[in-house]
């Protein structure tokens, strides 16, 4: 399960979305965590869900593969989901069996909060499926100039949110190999009391952590060896270029944001 990870891997494809200026990408993608929001009714999360499904298409991603990247987080999503069914005890009852109740507001939120999450998912898993790492870095880097007026280590603080985004996938993929090795072991990690299941964590931890140190402390003498010392200086091979299709997609994004203002306060 852990393998199919999607967060943080990149996939090469000549896609339209591929193509773009990874600065227009990151406001899309932080203007759109915040705006949808915004949607609190059926009309609303179908034009989220219309605009989500548009930029699949244009990435070129399978659905296949985004649908297999999100079945590990398909518990959180199943769980956000019956904590408001089961806790929600607003609107009239649709269902009742001795304590347990079900209510029409509770069922209503399960499944829209439900489809956020995963739309959030979804939405934030393009951008480092279709942007490459160094140019993840070069784009907040550039969208965070201004503040190196305030002495701000731009360079440094976008390189290191790069490097955790590429080492997620890693990481799944390293504790996996662990979580296999123990199991060969005889540790079992799906049977038995939770309290047995939480012992098994333990030693998958130890490890899992002695690697992580491990492959960092390799990474900064890998750097130091090339001569890294920092952005001060630093040019760069690949200059961010804007194009039309980065303007069209913000326009895009500004009139869903208009039509979630209008389906929330005047619908």
């Amino acid at each position: 399960m852990l393998d199919k990870m999607i967060l943080g891997r990149y996939v090469p494809m000549n896609s339209l979305l591929h193509k773009m200026d990874p600065r227009a990408k990151l406001i899309l993608v932080f203007f759109f965590v915040c705006i949808i929001f915004l949607a609190d009714n059926w009309k609303a999360y179908t034009v989220v869900g219309v605009f989500t499904i548009s930029l699949i298409i244009l990435s070129k991603i399978p659905f296949g593969f985004l649908y297999n990247g999100l079945k590990p987080i398909f518990f959180l999503i199943i769980f956000t989901f019956l904590l408001q069914i089961f806790f929600n005890k607003e609107g009239a009852i649709l269902y009742k069996f001795n304590w347990i109740e079900i209510h029409e507001e509770g069922l209503r939120q399960g499944i829209f909060i439900s489809l956020r999450f995963t739309f959030l998912i979804m939405v934030t898993s393009l951008l480092t499926l279709t942007t490459t790492p160094i140019s993840i870095t070069d784009g907040m880097e550039e969208l965070l100039n201004p503040l190196k007026r305030w002495k701000l280590p731009v360079h440094e603080l976008a390189l290191m949110m790069s490097i955790s985004l590429r080492f997620i996938p890693t990481l799944m993929e390293e504790t996996d190999k662990i979580m296999k090795a123990q199991t060969a072991r005889g540790v079992d990690f799906s049977s038995g009391p939770i309290k047995n299941r939480i012992k098994a964590i333990v030693p998958l931890l130890v490890p899992l952590f002695v690697s992580s140190f491990k492959r960092a402390e390799e990474l900064a003498i890998a750097m130091e060896a090339r001569g890294y010392r920092g952005g001060e200086g630093r040019t760069k091979y690949r200059q961010l270029k804007w194009q039309a299709i980065d303007s069209l997609l913000l326009l895009a994004l500004f009139v869903l944001t208009i039509i979630l203002f209008y389906l929330r306060y005047w619908a």
